[in-house]
């Protein structure tokens, strides 16, 4: 889908820049400034204009973003005036003749209703009023028209007319990014409440039950476990951030390692090296914790000796090398593929898609999970996490992980 947007964009924007020329032309003789022929020069000032417009319009249609963008719009088709609208007001007014406001919103529903563009004459009693026609552009996100665009200038203009439909379409798909990348949030907050649903059931249980095993025997022992698994319980249950540090994932995770050592006491034994300057790098919430649990299941399951966990978090230059490594059962590689694909999904195997799946949406492709394994040679499992990503910043303090 994004795809097809990206190939739009690049086929609206010629015919930006040929309109832009065109209209430009008779006006005034443009400073080519060494950029060559007066279209060459007419499309980078198409494509300038353009990449500064787009990005207020990628967080969605608001007065705010609407007036951030207008007057970019508005350098693109020359006009006296441009105005962003919603279906029910004026968002945005750029130029003169402000007092067209009214008018032009009364004349909407036309455009609106049908999503096809119109032009017509504005009724004005002020004699030196700039403005005298009005083009009315549709807005549209997934065939549902949410405003218009509305070039205002002195004259008819068929030249006008083609270009605001243009440029339409140009914020239209802008709009549709928005609405995907609202979208994707969407899906990250499910599968965060996914992943909630699936810790929850079998690990509260097990937690409690081991609890309650030393109430009448070891009344502290089962104060201090109750403690842990309340701070645990907070963090996977809280409600805000999608993003946490390292050290806050990290200090969990020693809240999840107390309740387990509890459970099977001698069978678990785990390593922790962690490099002190990582402590503060931002990740998706919950990333690691699912990795450790896969780590405790396959590394218990089907031994009856001891398991070994080893979890190192390393500088490695502009990322954080995160490694966590079990010397269980191991998996079939085919089977690990299937699983991370979506094709499979046993029991413990949500837990790994969804945070590659989650990796490869904050980080890219390239940071999605990287797993060793063959049956009956244990797991590793090695996370990538860049130090600074744009729009990546955690919400919740930095904790201090437990030595």
């Amino acid at each position: 889908m994004s795809g097809f947007l990206a190939g739009l964009c690049v086929a609206v924007l010629p015919l930006l820049a040929a309109g832009f020329w065109l209209g430009r032309r008779t006006a005034r003789t443009p400073h080519l400034g060494g950029l060559g022929t007066p279209v060459e020069h007419a499309t980078f000032q198409t494509l300038h204009t353009a990449s500064l417009a787009a990005p207020p319009l990628r967080a969605g249609m608001t007065e705010e973003t609407a007036r951030r963008s207008a007057r970019r719009l508005r350098s693109l088709l020359g006009t006296d005036a441009l105005c962003l609208t919603d279906d029910t007001q004026v968002l945005a007014w750029d130029g003169v003749g402000a007092h067209h406001r009214g008018e032009i919103m009364d004349r909407l529903t036309g455009p609106l209703d049908t999503g096809r563009g119109e032009a017509f004459r504005l009724t004005c009693e002020i004699p030196d009023c700039p403005v005298r026609w009005a083009v009315v552009a549709p807005l549209t996100v997934d065939d549902r028209v949410h405003g218009a665009l509305v070039a205002c200038a002195p004259r008819e203009s068929a030249v006008l007319v083609r270009a605001a439909a243009e440029v339409a379409r140009f914020v239209s798909v802008q709009l549709e990014l928005a609405e995907l990348d609202r979208s994707r949030t969407r899906l990250i907050e499910a599968e965060i409440k996914a992943l909630r649903a699936q810790i929850s059931p079998h690990f509260i249980f097990n937690s409690l039950a081991v609890i309650a095993s030393f109430v009448r025997t070891d009344p502290e022992r089962a104060r201090e476990l109750l403690l842990e698994f309340a701070d645990f319980t907070r963090y996977s249950f809280r409600r805000h951030g999608d993003f946490t540090t390292l050290a806050d994932e990290l200090h969990a995770i020693e809240h999840y390692l107390a309740l387990v050592r509890a459970r099977f006491g001698d069978r678990l034994a785990v390593t922790l090296q962690i490099a002190p300057e990582v402590l503060p790098v931002t990740l998706p919430f919950l990333c690691l914790q699912p990795l450790v649990e896969n780590a405790v299941k396959h590394g218990l399951e089907g031994k009856t000796g001891t398991c070994r966990i080893r979890i190192t978090a390393q500088d490695a230059g502009a990322e954080a090398l995160v490694v966590i490594e079990d010397d269980g059962a191991g998996m079939d590689p085919e089977l690990l593929r299937r699983i991370l694909a979506g094709e499979d999904s046993p029991s413990g195997g949500i837990g790994l898609s969804n945070v590659d799946d989650r990796l490869r949406q904050v980080y890219g492709d390239d940071h999605g999970l990287v797993i060793e394994t063959a049956p009956g040679a244990g797991m590793k499992i090695i996370v990538r996490l860049p130090k600074y990503q744009p729009g990546v910043h955690s919400s919740g303090r930095l904790g201090q992980l437990a030595d």
